[in-house]
Formats: C-alpha cells, sequence, structure tokens
C-alpha cells in the first residue's frame, strides 16, 4: 500500500498533537473572565477572557470549546479506527482515513486564521502541517480510474450527489444571508465579524469548501471517476465537521444567544450527511479494488 508508513506515522503526530490541543481548550481556565472590548470598527465585543481563547469573542470561544470536543471524543478515535483499516487494505477504511484527515485539516486551518493568538500556535501549526501531508498522501494513494469498478451498480449517486449539491446551495445562502444585507444597507461589515479582522469561516467556505461539495456532488450524479473519489471522502468529512458544528449551536443555545434558524437547519444537515455517508461506503465492494 503507497505511503502506509508515512501516512502510520503522520496520523500518530496528529494524535498526540491534537490531545494537547483539545485538552488544552477543553480545561484551560487562566484569566480573570469576561470584559468588553471596543473594536477597531468602534464596536464594543465581549471578550470571553480565560483559557487558551481568553482573546477570542464570548460568543466564538465556546464554540471553539465544543469542537475540541468533537475533536477529541469522536475525531481522534474515528482517526486512529481508520488508520487500522486503512493498513488493512480496506477501501472503505481509506476512505473514511482520508476524510477524516479532511476534518483535521479544515480544523486546524480555521484555529490557525481565526484563533486570536495564543499558546497553541506552534502545535497548531504542526497539527495543520501533519494533517495536510497525511490527507494529501492518502489522497494519492487511490487509484482514482478505477475507483468506479468498485461500487456495485445500486450505490446511490444520485441521492448523496443531489445531498452534497444542495448541502453546498444552502450553506451558501445561508452565509451568503450574513455578507449581502450589510452590503445592501450601507453598513458593510456584518455584525458577526465582532473584533477579528474578516469572515474566515464564510470566506473558506464560499471560496473553497462549498464549491467542493457542489463540484463533487455534481461528478458523482454523472458517475465520473473523481465523483467517486471525492463525494466519498467529503461525504466523511462533512458528517463529521456537521457534528462539530451542532456541538457549537447547542453550546451556544445553552449560552442563551440566539440560535434561530441554525439549531433547526445544522442538525438536519447533520444527520443526511452521517445517513448519505453510510449508504455510500456500504456499497463499495472491497474485494474488487486493490490500492497497493
Amino acid at each position: 500500500m503507497k505511503h502506509k508508513t508515512t501516512v502510520t506515522l503522520l496520523v500518530f503526530v496528529i494524535t498526540t498533537l491534537a490531545i494537547l490541543a483539545t485538552t488544552a481548550g477543553i480545561f484551560s481556565n487562566q484569566g480573570t473572565g469576561q470584559y468588553e472590548y471596543k473594536s477597531i470598527r468602534n464596536k464594543t465585543v465581549t471578550i470571553y477572557g480565560k483559557g487558551v481563547y481568553h482573546d477570542m469573542s464570548a460568543e466564538v470561544a465556546p464554540q471553539g470549546i465544543a469542537q475540541d470536543y468533537i475533536t477529541l471524543f469522536i475525531g481522534i478515535p474515528l482517526l486512529l479506527i481508520s488508520l487500522f483499516f486503512f493498513r488493512k487494505g480496506s477501501l472503505k477504511g481509506h476512505f473514511l482515513l482520508a476524510g477524516t484527515l479532511g476534518y483535521f485539516l479544515v480544523t486546524y486551518l480555521f484555529f490557525l486564521l481565526m484563533g486570536m493568538y495564543n499558546e497553541m500556535f506552534l502545535p497548531w501549526i504542526m497539527l495543520l502541517c501533519s494533517s495536510f501531508f497525511a490527507f494529501t498522501l492518502t489522497c494519492f494513494s487511490f487509484e482514482i480510474e478505477k475507483l468506479h469498478f468498485s461500487f456495485h451498480e445500486s450505490t446511490p449517486v444520485r441521492l448523496t450527489g443531489s445531498f452534497l449539491v444542495f448541502a453546498a446551495c444552502a450553506i451558501g445562502l445561508l452565509w451568503l444571508n450574513i455578507v449581502v444585507p450589510p452590503l445592501i444597507d450601507g453598513t458593510i461589515v456584518p455584525v458577526q465579524t465582532e473584533h477579528y479582522t474578516t469572515l474566515i469561516v464564510q470566506g473558506l467556505d464560499l471560496g473553497i469548501l462549498l464549491p467542493l461539495s457542489f463540484i463533487s456532488g455534481v461528478l458523482l450524479m454523472r458517475k465520473k471517476p473523481f465523483g467517486y473519489f471525492l463525494a466519498p471522502v467529503y461525504s466523511v468529512f462533512l458528517s463529521i465537521l456537521m457534528t462539530a458544528l451542532t456541538a457549537k449551536v447547542v453550546s451556544m443555545s445553552i449560552l442563551g444567544y440566539n440560535v434561530i434558524p441554525v439549531i433547526f437547519i445544522i442538525p438536519v444537515f447533520n444527520l443526511l450527511s452521517i445517513m448519505c455517508t453510510i449508504f455510500i461506503l456500504k456499497n463499495v465492494k472491497q474485494n474488487e479494488y486493490s490500492n497497493k
């Protein structure tokens, strides 16, 4: 199997660093607590004031902690389980590993870009680096031109593909609903920007991740070789990411923030993404593909 040893070493590095980063995010509590801060845009922002996320806003910091829980208790175990099956030569394990590594890559890209500078800066850099190379090597080890032979004829390509396209459009509209109204009324900067430089999540979603979801869905529905590669990997990634987003929404709801309408939208997308992932992976004909 291509790159098996290198990927294994990188996964162990990711696991070790992710345990360090997530436990620091969850359990660190130093600081005096919340305080008010006047941003460069002359807006008053409530700062969290505790732990490694002490300089993040009181709205965003708990979301980071909620994602740390998902990464620690779901992401890391799934990473190790998928590595085990990947090393056994399982194509399903291969897809699962690639999608899980994609989650770690995107998570720590977001953390590094959006998180205010703190003690985790170097661990986040190492997590981004190791996730990037592990994800790249794992994806390069697929024999993409042969992948369509590894799926049953009954594979729900239209169902999964349609969901990926719909998810891209729906979430894109959700983000545009944040970005466009201020441009129309002349205020320009959405209130969600708070004291940050820009809208990192919405920018990367609209610029990379949502178009990738759309393209993956279209290619799968057209039964193109790249569709059989991108769609399963993206579905695994999306399932974990949506679980993290659900945890974020729940944490904000508990803290008393207004989470309408996402409290209804995100869990539904989470459930649908998991169902589509199960459907497509169940249709992998394991014995008819070799990634050696």
